[in-house]
């Protein structure tokens, strides 16, 4: 045997007893871990790799869908690793419900999420935690009850705004438009009047800069690029991470000069939005020379920029799919649009107009429930070791409550994968309740601005409903309408250009 043919037998035995070496410690881990996860009683789930986790049995571009499939084998709470990280899926109406309202406490802090970190700093309503969120989420509460959410003050900043979007969707004279753009500036504005202290024209080039970048960085945080700097901590220089921090940058700097400009114009004893409230709330506490205070610059523009954020892609994404599915069920759109001419007729939509109206009531629910725009919640983390439904969760874990299994949930919905707005009606035709409708979530993280979206969508929709009717694009038929949704942060439609036709002979 030659020199050589002895190194290149050395090498592959080295090589071969390597490879023996790594397959022996993967099977010790996976055999220990196994062990002690049998021990403690933790959800079950599917067996990890070592640093990748389950990530090969997952479609991370579709992963709602697979942590569904998985529920089918696993049980409504289970155990999936997405790289290192732990995580235990809850699924279905009973477990989430259990979860989020009768262990509210323990499941109720916000899973930190690296990217969205390096914008939020841990400041605002929605990723904060602790005291901070405790006392800034109590005095957002109730200073937007003060500048009229939920009020009759509300109704009518909503009534208002739906005049300007009725006149922005007649410029399109029944030809095709894009409906994303009018149903995110009036959702926008609703929230600005409230927040801000006015509303701002459609083509206000910072209004809608800062709408166009707050759906920009919605998109960056759904995608790949984002999930693997939040898996594993690598990849912040990747080209979309960084985008992401440039657009979340220029929001951050738009917000600022709008609080700055009310700032400049503060009066204590006038507030005029809920921005001059808490420009009032840290000018006390800073004379009061009280340290630790909450009531921060940062905390200050982070919270307004999540309101502004929150308050318009939710409502208006959710007003898209009903545009869509009217469309796309013309059938349902003539009985909205009857009970409208019934109930309403040419007058001006008024809020309390809901109680009379059970059918549009009943398709405006369960276009929410259909839509599931937010199928997998935002992510929740425990505060301390739970036993939950015989299994022990660890301090620390990130939880993934299927909000969208909850809407979806066979054992609570008689059509779940259908359009059936009669879900939400009895058999004489009143409208009812549904335990497992819960768009909004539950327990201590539910949506703050509940009120405010669910009379937007009735004033938005009932109006739009009752001046236009809705359409597919020429040469496009009801049936060929796609209902697949745009999967990123949330569910959007991937239909969203529609015509819609004047019903008012005015017009």
């Amino acid at each position: 045997m030659g020199l050589v043919d002895a190194l290149v037998l050395a090498s592959s035995s080295v090589s071969f007893l390597g490879a023996v070496a790594v397959l022996l410690v993967t099977y010790i881990m996976s055999s220990t871990f196994f062990s002690l996860q049998k021990d403690r009683k933790e959800p079950p789930g599917p067996r990890p790799l070592p640093l990748l986790g389950n990530l090969l049995q997952l479609d991370l571009g579709r992963m709602y869908f697979s942590l569904v499939e998985l529920s089918k084998k696993y049980g409504s709470v289970f155990t999936v690793y997405l790289g290192p990280k732990k995580v235990v899926v809850l699924a279905g109406y009973k477990t989430v419900k259990e979860a989020f309202v009768n262990h509210a406490e323990e499941f109720g802090e916000r899973e930190k999420i690296r990217l969205l970190h390096e914008f939020t700093k841990g400041n605002g309503v929605v990723w904060a935690n602790g005291d901070s969120w405790k006392e800034t989420r109590r005095f957002v509460i109730r200073n937007l009850k003060d500048f009229g959410m939920g009020k009759k003050v509300c109704g009518e900043k909503i009534i208002e705004e739906s005049h300007h979007l009725v006149e922005e969707i007649k410029k399109f004279k029944g030809e095709v438009f894009d409906t994303s753009r009018p149903l995110c500036c009036a959702a926008a504005n609703v929230i600005c009047s409230m927040v801000f202290g006015n509303r701002f024209e459609y083509d206000d080039p910072t209004f809608t800069s800062l709408i166009h970048h707050i759906l920009k960085a919605h998109e960056l945080l759904g995608g790949l690029s984002s999930q693997i700097f939040n898996l594993f901590g690598i990849g912040k220089w990747f080209p979309k991470n960084q985008e992401f921090l440039r657009v979340t940058d220029s929001t951050k700097e738009m917000v600022l000069q709008l609080v700055t400009g009310l700032e400049e114009s503060l009066q204590p004893n006038m507030c005029r939005s809920l921005v001059d409230a808490l420009l009032v709330k840290k000018q006390t506490l800073e004379d009061a020379e009280i340290s630790n205070s909450h009531f921060h610059n940062e905390n200050i523009l982070m919270t307004v920029t999540q309101l502004f954020s929150a308050g318009t892609d939710t409502t208006a994404t959710t007003l898209m799919w009903g545009l869509l599915l009217m469309a796309k069920y013309p059938q349902v759109q003539d009985q909205v649009q009857d009970e409208v001419r019934q109930v309403i007729g040419g007058r001006q939509v008024q809020p309390e107009d809901r109680r009379m109206m059970p059918v549009t009531d009943a398709v405006i629910h369960e276009v929410q429930r259909f839509a599931n725009i937010v199928p997998m919640s935002l992510p929740h983390r425990t505060n301390r070791d739970v036993i939950f439904q015989g299994h022990t969760i660890s301090k620390g874990t990130t939880l993934f409550p299927l909000l969208g299994s909850v809407l979806y949930d066979e054992s609570e919905w008689e059509k779940p994968h259908s359009f059936y707005p009669a879900h939400f009606l009895d058999k004489d035709g009143k409208f009812v309740k549904r335990d497992a409708f819960m768009p909004f979530f539950a327990g201590q993280r539910q949506c703050l601005g509940e009120n405010l979206a669910r009379m937007e969508l009735f004033i938005f929709f009932t109006t739009l409903l009752q001046r236009f009717r809705f359409t597919p694009p020429p040469g496009v038929s009801e049936e060929e309408l796609a209902l697949t949704p745009v999967m990123g942060l949330g569910f959007t439609p991937s239909q969203d250009k529609l015509c819609a036709v004047s019903l008012m002979s005015e017009e």
